[in-house]
């Protein structure tokens, strides 16, 4: 199979990228990116030189550019996407015209060609839970509280009606919280890892007890490769990484790991409408398709530390320029 990965120099995709050339040597990858600030062609190093793997750089909006590259490919594994909540809320125009028409874009192209589609998409559309609530499961209805989470729910929606409509083939799934390696150090875990690295404090939002799923980012990388190959058509799966817990309690495991103490926390201003508690009921891919995460957060967080140790050149490489900027803006540094 031939497979067009859009975002794929990106953290979750390029993980994927990695994951299918590793997992199925009969398959071809073609990685299209526009490499904003997130996607870094240092992130497919590994896959320079293989025949099987080609990049090209462009926009997901742009329609002369995806038409040509979905024909080509059997099926396209739509990873693209804004997808910072913070940098939603600063500029949501952006987030909806690659997240919401980006998407429609690539549809159209997998409509006229007849390709199969799957969209990767995130538990937050489904909102904010409650302490006692019992987690999102693929019949939770949508209740989006950022401009990120709302143009990922319009790009879903968009997803199933060209399924309803015009017959389209698609999967989604919704997944947790992922971290692990090349994870573009904006997020709690590397935006933490880093900085204690660097001998820096780590800013906590509020009192720090959002809790949030944690999910290895190659168990993910599995499900939804499981979903491309195996899931039934017009149907989504929730993918859960089994790992609840609340920031703060991350923040002070990763603070053992580096041997730093709570000294190191700096507490900031919360977050505009942060959603409280995130949480996934992955009973469904498991029931059908025999995933389960296989990765703990205890030993899925010592080794993104390690990875983060041993891959020195790459984070301080990314920690810079736009990056450095918009959060000297966020935490007045």
């Amino acid at each position: 199979m031939k497979l067009l990965v859009t975002g794929g120099a990106g953290f979750i995709g390029s993980n994927f990228v990695h994951h299918v050339l590793r997992e199925h040597p009969e398959d071809e990858v073609v990685v299209f990116d526009l490499l904003t600030y997130a996607g870094n062609l240092e992130n497919l190093r590994e896959a320079e030189g293989n025949p099987r793997f080609r990049f090209v750089k462009g926009d997901i909006a742009d329609p002369e550019a995806v038409k040509p590259l979905v024909a080509e490919c059997d099926a396209v594994v739509h990873f693209a996407a804004e997808s910072h909540v913070d940098r939603s809320i600063m500029e949501p125009s952006a987030f909806v015209r690659t997240n919401v028409l980006g998407t429609q874009v690539l549809l159209d192209a997998a409509r006229e060609h007849g390709r199969r589609f799957h969209h990767v998409s995130t538990d937050e559309v489904f909102g904010a839970l409650g302490p006692d609530d019992v987690p999102f499961s693929e019949t939770t209805p949508y209740d989006p509280r950022s401009p990120y989470s709302a143009s990922k729910a319009g790009s879903d929606h968009l997803v199933r009606a060209y399924f309803h409509t015009f017959g389209l083939p698609v999967t989604i799934t919704n997944c947790s919280n992922n971290y692990g390696p090349y994870h573009f150090p904006e997020k709690l875990i590397p935006l933490a890892i880093t900085n204690l690295l660097e001998g820096k404090k780590v800013p906590v939002y509020g009192d720090g007890k959002q809790v949030r799923d944690w999910l290895h980012v190659e168990d993910h990388c599995r499900a939804v490769d499981l979903v491309l190959r195996r899931g039934r058509i017009g149907e989504t799966y929730c993918v859960g990484g089994n790992g609840e817990r609340e920031n703060i309690e991350i923040v002070r495991t990763l603070l053992s790991h580096v041997g730093r103490d709570e000294g190191a926390i700096e507490y900031v201003k919360d977050r505009p409408g942060h959603d409280r508690r995130y949480a996934i009921d992955f009973s469904k891919i498991r029931t059908e398709l025999g995933w389960e995460p296989s990765v703990t957060l205890e030993e899925g967080l010592r080794d993104t530390v390690e990875w983060f140790r041993t891959h020195e050149d790459w984070w301080k490489s990314v920690k810079s320029g736009a990056y450095r900027e918009y959060y000297g803006r966020q935490y007045g540094k």
